[in-house]
């Protein structure tokens, strides 16, 4: 997995904690920076915490700090990306201490150096890290409707959509239907404007690209009109054939773009889950799926890449069984786990996130590991399937 990703998963489970009161401390050591001197901060600091009045609060934060003095004694100097950690009482109950540490060493330099002590973590820093880059902008049309959005990475977010107040073409002839004529188009070029003004105050500044679709010529009339402004004009990058003009037409748009996008991170996702999926419809025996199966496959050395969708919730737990057995099982929940060797509910002395569990088995035998998108129209196909699976480097047993 990327350490960007990694970084993504782990930031979205630190945004969901929340301190009873302003004890959850964020630490943030730039590249470069002394760690003697942040350790000397820290000491004041902890100093300073012992003002606080509430003696719940007091504790949690001194013990906070204390926790992060001791693990900062790891360290004979900053990373060469900085340092970032958070700690802090996370325990739900009023009176219970479950004092926590994140320790990280983030896949790009820090430039900020901060403490801050608060009832959630200082995360943005880092989100600005992870922040997708590669953007593009996304504009389906015809002249009943148009749905407009971007292309974030592996994602698409879908901005607006509209619906026009221009009628069908009008059969009869004379100068009626010239008239009507002239008011559809004034309709039409006042629908089109309206979707170049959502485009221009919606796509950000560092867009790297527009693709435009649809299933007639309203595309192409859209595109050699006076609408969009010549800088997102000159972004343009495709004019495409589609069916749709809706959300979906959104995802056909971004299928139907392969050349322009080869590079990018849904394009790479989309030719192994393409491969996943064909492989399957073969029955050669060059994929598999399922947790367990996938196991199986890294630890023969089969499993080339193994993919895992990223809305999977299931954890691997370490139990116990009072017959003795000791195993490992997937689960979404503690609830319904049961020894395989005498069906009694064992004991759980362990737990951790699937897609973890997968990475530490896949180092080992130099297997890939990519979490995919549940949004596109093979990532969802892929989730139906239980939303872990592999490519074989061979056909296994």
């Amino acid at each position: 997995m990327e350490p960007k990703e990694k970084l993504k998963m782990l930031l979205s489970e630190l945004e969901e904690l929340k301190g009873r009161h302003t004890e959850l401390v964020s630490v943030y050591v730039p590249a470069g920076y002394s760690i003697n001197d942040i350790v000397e901060q820290l000491r004041n600091e902890q100093g300073t915490a012992t003002n606080i009045k509430s003696k719940s609060t007091r504790k949690n934060v001194v013990d906070a700090l204390e926790k992060i003095l001791q693990h900062l004694k790891l360290y004979k100097q900053t990373p060469p990306n900085g340092l970032v950690i958070f700690c802090g009482n996370v325990s739900g109950k009023e009176g219970v201490s479950d004092i926590k540490l994140w320790s990280i060493e983030p896949p790009e330099p820090v430039k900020v150096k901060l403490y801050w002590c608060d009832q959630r973590f200082e995360l943005g820093p880092l989100k600005e890290i992870v922040a997708e880059h590669n953007i593009y902008g996304l504009i389906v049309i015809d002249t009943k409707e148009a749905t407009i959005g971007l292309l974030k990475g592996k994602h698409i977010d879908v901005l607006k959509s509209l619906d026009s107040a221009v009628p069908g073409k009008f059969i009869k002839g004379g100068q009626s239907q010239m008239r009507f004529q002239r008011v559809r188009e004034g309709l039409i070029n006042d629908f089109y404007k309206k979707i170049a003004e959502i485009a221009r105050m919606s796509f950000p500044l560092n867009v790297k690209g527009i693709l435009i679709g649809g299933p007639g010529p309203s595309k192409n009339d859209f595109v050699n009109g006076d609408y969009l402004p010549s800088d997102l004009k000159g972004k343009i990058l495709d004019v495409v054939d589609i069916g749709y003009t809706n959300e979906y037409g959104l995802q056909e748009l971004v299928d139907r773009s392969k050349s322009v996008l080869s590079e990018t991170e849904i394009q790479k996702e989309n030719e192994l889950l393409e491969s996943f999926f064909s492989h399957l419809a073969k029955g050669d025996g060059l994929v598999t799926y399922g947790f367990n199966e996938v196991k199986k496959a890294i630890t023969a050395g089969a499993a080339e890449v193994v993919l895992v969708s990223e809305n999977v919730e299931v954890m691997e737990y370490e139990v116990v069984c009072e017959c003795g057995n000791i195993e490992f099982i997937a689960a979404k929940s503690e609830e319904n786990l049961k020894c395989s060797a005498c069906g009694k509910k064992p004991k759980v002395i362990g737990k951790r996130k699937i897609i973890d569990a997968l990475e530490a088995l896949a180092k080992d035998y130099g297997t890939k590991v990519v979490i995919v998108s549940s949004q596109t129209g093979y990532g969802q196909q892929f989730a139906g399937l239980g939303g872990i699976g592999a490519l074989l480097r061979w056909k296994y047993e």
